[in-house]
Order: C-alpha cells, then structure tokens, then sequence
C-alpha cells in the first residue's frame, strides 16, 4: 500500500537558492518537454516519448551550463510528471498539459531516489543540495519511493516522501443497512447523515472575507514590483493558506469519523463543475470543496477495507418520501421542510435526501431489507 509522508523543511540561505534553481530547472525541462511533445505530435502525429526526451537532455545541458548543478534524476523526473498529465488526459479527455509557470503559487521538484532521511537528528539529505533540518513528527516503515520538495507562495518549504509498506490493502469489509450511513453534502450545512446528525458548514472563506478584502485592498495599493507590494502580496497568501489548512483540518476529522464509525458510506455523485456555473453559489460551492473531502473518504476506506457506495447524479433523493416513495416534483430549492401528501410525514429536505441516498445505495447492493 502507497502512502505519502509530509514534513516542513527548515532550509538555510544556501539551501534555499538550490532549491529554487532544481524548482526552475525541473520548470525549465517540463516546458522544454511539452514544447517538443505538441512540435513533434504536429509534424509526425506521433508524441514523442518520455524515454527520447530523457536522452536528449544531456546535449541541452551543453547549451545551459546551468543545468549541470541540478540532481539529473530531478531533471527526469520533470518529464515523468509530463507523461503522467497526458496520460491523465488522454483517460479524463480533459485537462491538457500546460506550460508551467514561475508565478502558480506552489512550485516543486522530484527526488526519485537518493535521498536520506535522518529521525534520530530531524534532518533530510537531498542529492545536490544536502542535509536540511526537517520536523519528522512522524516516522514510517517501508520502501522509499519518489520524494517531492514544495515551496509555498508564503515561502514555507516541505517534502512529501511515497512510502511503500508492502502490505495488501485489507479486504473490504462487509456491510448491511445496520452498518452503512447516507450522507448528504449541502451548503447550509457540510453534511446531512441518514441518522439524522448535522455537521455545520464552518464556513472558513466567507468567515475571512472582511480580513481578506482589507488585505487585498492595501496589495492593489501597493506600487509593482517594489518591497512593499511583496509583503502585502505574502500577508494576502497567508491568509489563504490559513483557511486552506482549517478547512483540511476540519474534513480530515469528519472523513476519519465517518470512515471509523460505519463499514460503508454511501455518497450522491454530484456535477460540481456544473454547479460552479452558478455564479450566486460559486463562492459558497468553492468554500465547501466537497470534491475535497469525498476524496479523504476514498483513500481512508481504502486504508481501512470499507466500502464506498455512489448514487447516480439525476436520483432524486430529495423529493422522493423515504417512507412511502412519493414523488414530490414541486419542490423547489426554498423549500426546506414538507410534508408527504400521501403518508403525511414531515420531512426535513435534507435528512430525507441523506436517507434516500443510502437506500438507493443498497438497493444497488441488494442489500435492502439485510
């Protein structure tokens, strides 16, 4: 089982200028990489391989001297992680590769092997650049895969380490209607669970806005290129960085409760994209970052051998009775509370629909009356 490992790097003066040149160096060869991908696609109709690109780069290094001091498999590793977006491409059919930027707010290199990790004197030797202290507040087992150094837009430095622990996923587990929760993500509040339990929506964005237009605000006021306008823009990215981490936070703590407590969770797929387009949800959409904290559900049952269910997009798990199966095509999204027609029961919208989403879930299974 692969699982990756994040520790804060404490570099030095020195070190931080090694690293920014490997950052614009691997930057450097994915550019060069896609350029010679899209020339040769268009010339011969055929891409050209990572493997061809990876021989031509010592004859680059004639031309740029420069490239000499960077780690030569960091250098490989830029095109691997080239071969990597097409073939996520070419599987998704969305998402072409882009040329890199020095401006995207996090930029980062790969250390495929190598490197040393040192937990009795918190230190981390990377090839080229050597031993940087590091907070290892975790330690792990297994065989050392690909390392990947990252620098933030506030200039904060971390590796994350692959290992592989050379165990088999557990088997998933198995699961009745006894074991299984519904859950239901919406805006008002983060999740609606089949049990009838509402988890507020902390609202991290929203909560920050008035600190974050007074911050931006002072940056658009701040001269171009001067000392001034890089602190107000560092001040800017803080602060988003904060709400970043209270809202990983916040969905790593409810995905691990969700996932401990139930042998299955069952999920409505939902058309985020889509969602997005509408421009008076946009924010409050972007805030929750559902799409988030249904992958922290993914990869934690994998981990842990449960089982996670999905409903189609188009099930109409809000306006059908949870008792009796009435269809109540009147309702609209205003509508938070209504009572069935036919059983007269009252149902809360979104509890009903967290129901709803489990029983179309296991009857999928079969598993309805288990």
């Amino acid at each position: 089982m692969l699982k990756a490992y994040k520790y804060r790097l404490y570099p030095n003066k020195n070190h931080e200028e090694m690293i920014s040149q490997h950052i614009g160096a691997s930057r450097f060869i994915y550019n060069w990489a896609l350029e010679n991908k899209i020339k040769s696609y268009e010339a011969e109709g055929n891409s050209i391989s990572r493997f061809a690109l990876n021989k031509m780069i010592p004859e680059l290094k004639i031309e740029h001297v420069w490239l000499k001091n960077i780690n030569s498999q960091s250098l490989q590793g830029a095109t691997l992680n080239l071969d990597n977006a097409f073939t996520k491409f070419f599987r998704e059919k969305k998402g072409f590769p882009k040329f890199k930027s020095r401006k995207n707010p996090v930029q980062s290199f790969s250390v495929p092997q190598h490197y040393k990790v040192d937990f009795e004197n918190n230190k981390i030797k990377l090839p080229k650049i050597g031993w940087i202290n590091a907070k290892l507040h975790r330690r792990y087992e297994g065989k050392e895969k690909t390392a990947t150094v990252s620098r933030t837009s506030t200039g904060k430095y971390y590796i994350s380490i692959l290992i592989d622990d050379e165990k088999e996923n557990p088997v998933n587990k198995s699961f009745n209607i006894d074991t299984t929760v519904g859950v239901d993500v919406g805006i008002k509040d983060f999740a609606i669970t089949s049990i009838g339990e509402k988890i507020d929506n902390p609202k991290y964005l929203k909560n920050s806005m008035k600190r974050m237009k007074v911050l931006q605000k002072r940056l658009s006021k701040k001269k171009k290129g001067s000392a001034n306008r890089q602190r107000a823009k560092v001040a800017v990215a803080k602060l988003y960085e904060k709400i970043a981490n209270q809202r990983n936070d916040f969905q790593h703590k409810l995905s691990s409760k969700l996932i401990s407590e139930n042998q299955a969770v069952a999920l409505e797929t939902l058309n985020v994209s889509g969602m997005l387009k509408n421009h008076c949800l946009t924010q409050s959409i972007a805030d929750a970052s559902w799409s988030s904290f249904v992958k922290k559900l993914e990869y934690k049952a994998e981990w842990y051998g449960k089982t996670i269910l999905r409903i189609g997009r188009f099930e109409p798990s809000t306006k059908i009775c949870n008792v009796c199966g009435y269809h109540n095509g009147k309702l609209t999204l205003t509508d938070r509370k209504w009572q069935c027609p036919d059983c007269k029961t009252n149902h809360d919208r979104d509890i009903n629909a967290a129901i709803n989403i489990k029983k179309f879930a296991l009857d999928k299974q079969n598993l309805i009356g288990i």
